[in-house]
């Protein structure tokens, strides 16, 4: 049963669309929506830790001018109710479920980090449900490397302790000159929504996502010849979390994938590269404007993020 079931979706910016709910599975999701109606919908799946307000306004407005994009809180995760499952395929299951509560039996998915690990669920288990996917700062199930990660994120920490920051300015950005400018920038663009902001993570969220992910990590491979649909993978080359090796190694797992690393960038590479990103993801969801041509084309010699 959904609340707000039926209406269009939000035509404003990210900054000032409204948060809804929808009761599915015993859950009540926390989603927004904005963008043209009709049409296969872009679904963002977020990365570890992360709620609404975490989503880049660059991204999720570039593509809305072009698609219907919904970004949602999973089971536990922001102002959605409940606990946060501690695997990666039940998180895979509940996605499917608030996906279908607004009536979608065809999407798009946007899959960032662990939102990457989830959407790769999500095609696994629902092979008619995923159109195209964008997979960026991500890697397959049991690719290795992930016995790191506790040690990277707890230094990422720690630093950003020291240095009264969010962590992301250690694990998202390289820490030259010109990575810590993208980074500043960033965190100005997730202050821009002033009202409605999401509720913060709790820390059962964040220890469930982490074993998840460590689960994620020393699990046997999947099948990934299974997943048929086209898939634009991303990254950085200096990603701390997840290597550029692990996602080219995804891209040569997937029979229909393409690949972009992006030069002296962080995790994933999207956040500084936004100018870039954006033109690539409406290209390979098929529309290519006119804008978005002109948008690559101004971008082609620029490096990092200008805001």
């Amino acid at each position: 049963m959904a609340t707000n079931h039926g209406a269009p979706a939000d035509t404003r910016t990210w900054t000032t669309v409204p948060t809804k709910f929808v009761l599915a599975g015993g859950v009540n999701f926390a989603y927004r929506e904005l963008g043209p109606t009709g049409g296969v919908p872009v679904v963002f799946l977020h990365h570890f830790a992360a709620v609404l307000d975490d989503w880049d306004p660059r991204i999720i407005d570039g593509i809305a001018a072009h698609h219907h994009v919904i970004t949602f809180d999973n089971r536990g995760v922001g102002a959605t109710d409940s606990k946060v499952p501690a695997d990666l395929e039940q998180m895979g299951r509940d996605a499917a479920t608030f996906i279908r509560a607004l009536g979608h039996d065809s999407v798009d998915l946007l899959g960032f980090s662990l939102g990457g690990g989830v959407a790769q669920m999500v095609a696994l288990q629902n092979p008619t449900l995923v159109r195209r996917m964008v997979l960026a700062g991500t890697g397959p199930r049991g690719g290795g490397g992930i016995d790191h990660m506790r040690r990277i994120v707890g230094r990422a920490y720690l630093k950003a302790a020291l240095a009264r920051k969010d962590a992301r300015h250690f694990l998202f950005f390289p820490r030259t000159t010109e990575g810590k400018r993208s980074a500043d920038a960033y965190f100005a663009r997730l202050a821009e929504r002033a009202i409605d902001r999401d509720t913060r993570i709790s820390m059962q969220a964040r220890l469930a996502q982490l074993k998840a992910i460590m689960g994620g990590g020393k699990a046997a491979p999947d099948d990934l010849s299974q997943i048929t649909a086209p898939v634009f993978v991303a990254n950085g080359d200096n990603d701390l979390m997840v290597a550029s090796e692990h996602s080219a190694d995804l891209a040569r797992r997937l029979p229909n994938s393409q690949l972009t690393i992006y030069p002296s960038s962080g995790h994933g590479g999207i956040f500084q590269y936004h100018r870039e990103f954006v033109p690539e993801v409406l290209a390979f969801l098929g529309e290519e404007p006119h804008t978005a041509a002109a948008s690559a084309a101004s971008s082609a010699t620029n490096s990092g993020d200008q805001s």
